[in-house]
């Protein structure tokens, strides 16, 4: 396998409500300013991770449509789905392309446009990611599958609520600083406990929010960036992925998610490194209490300590290990198909040095999880500055 460099990354200009942007719209913007900040003008494939375009606006064929909007005909292209990490996931279909040696420029590229449709909708696709005959038909949602893991992790751990909102308040600590996030303002842990109540214990304010968003990566041999790219150079030192149950009542502990634990050993081995090697990672914070048992799948935590991690400054900027520096699916936004790519954006500014305000100090290796549903699949890729 050929060693792999992120050449260029690249999102739309801001997260949200677009209603005046089209999918291709939001898509090609991205796109466009990965290939600017690469330097360069093609690629020769193309990945685009998305979730339930048909569902949110009623289309499908995304290859074929964002070739054809970004005048890259006949590059291939496909679509890539898995749930919320289907972003991660074409990243990482991305990464193998170029490190198999079929192509040497690939963009790896993820969007939604989520707000399209109603709220009642928006919940009816983004159900399509859990069980439906088990899950969804009967009536639960995301907020309350991810409130049950809430409440076991509460009962087994003595995790608190306070705990909880100290999650979204460091997130959008960091979020106040991203240009880009869909909500760049600050908010206390008051307000969180006094948010409308969604899925006991989960406020509004521990959910992440509906957005419209695209981002957007070109991958390339190591030894071509080192002759190409005037910018600062990132290697993708492993990427891997692992499934688990889709429903949470198939598994064995609520507080464990399986999937990111495999998939976080595999890439440990992969790169070389443990997680004391890392020094900013970008996790899948789609609820608060996603982070709290991320962060212990990850090895960044002991089982139980997760909810302690936020509230003691841990994970925060100037903190032992940053956390969601761009504020996080909880402030920057999470529109689903691109979560993933926008997670290694991220990093890769930070490996670089051009994170501004939220840069961490001497950042070095980097982190991204992404997962889908309610971790019955997930994305782990750790980076190193070189």
């Amino acid at each position: 396998m050929r060693d792999v460099a992120i050449l260029g990354i690249g999102l739309n200009k801001k997260w949200g409500e677009l209603w005046g942007m089209s999918l291709r719209d939001i898509f090609v913007e991205a796109a466009l300013n990965a290939l600017d900040d690469a330097g360069v003008d093609h690629f020769d494939s193309m990945y685009v991770g998305c979730m339930t375009s048909g569902l949110f606006v009623g289309q499908e064929h995304l290859g074929s449509l964002m070739t054809d909007y970004l005048g890259m005909n006949p590059v291939p292209a496909t679509r890539v789905e898995s749930a919320c990490s289907s972003g991660g996931t074409a990243f990482r279909l991305a990464f193998i392309e170029v490190a198999s040696g079929i192509s040497d420029l690939v963009l790896a590229a993820g969007v939604e446009k989520m707000t399209d449709v109603s709220g009642d909708e928006a919940t009816y696709a983004l159900s399509a990611a859990s069980d439906m005959e088990y899950e969804a038909y009967q009536g639960i949602t995301f907020p309350g599958l991810y409130a049950l893991i809430a409440r076991a992790h509460m009962a087994q751990y003595g995790t608190t609520r306070k705990q909880l909102a100290h999650v979204a308040v460091k997130n959008h600590r960091h979020g106040a600083m991203n240009p880009v996030a869909q909500y760049p303002f600050e908010i206390t842990v008051e307000e969180v406990l006094n948010s409308v109540l969604v899925a006991d214990p989960l406020h509004i304010l521990d959910c992440s929010p509906i957005t419209d968003g695209a981002a957007a990566a070109l991958l390339c041999p190591l030894e071509m960036a080192r002759k190409i790219s005037k910018k600062p150079l990132v290697k993708v030192l492993a990427s891997a992925q692992a499934s688990g149950t889709i429903a949470l009542h198939s598994r064995k502990d609520l507080t464990r998610l399986d999937s990111t634990a495999r998939a976080a050993e595999v890439a440990y081995k992969m790169a070389g490194k443990t997680p004391a090697d890392l020094h900013v990672v970008e996790v899948h914070d789609c609820f608060t209490i996603a982070e709290i048992v991320v962060l212990e799948a990850l090895g960044l935590v002991e089982p139980g300590k997760g909810g302690q991690a936020a509230e003691s400054g841990l994970t925060a900027l100037g903190g032992r290990i940053p956390v969601n520096t761009s504020g996080g699916l909880k402030a920057k936004g999470h529109p689903v198909g691109a979560t993933g790519v926008a997670q290694v954006v991220e990093i890769t500014r930070q490996l670089r040095g051009e994170a501004a305000a939220r840069q961490v100090k001497n950042a070095r290796v980097g982190m991204t999880q992404n997962m889908g549903g309610t971790g019955g699949s997930t994305v782990v890729h750790i980076f190193e500055a070189v």
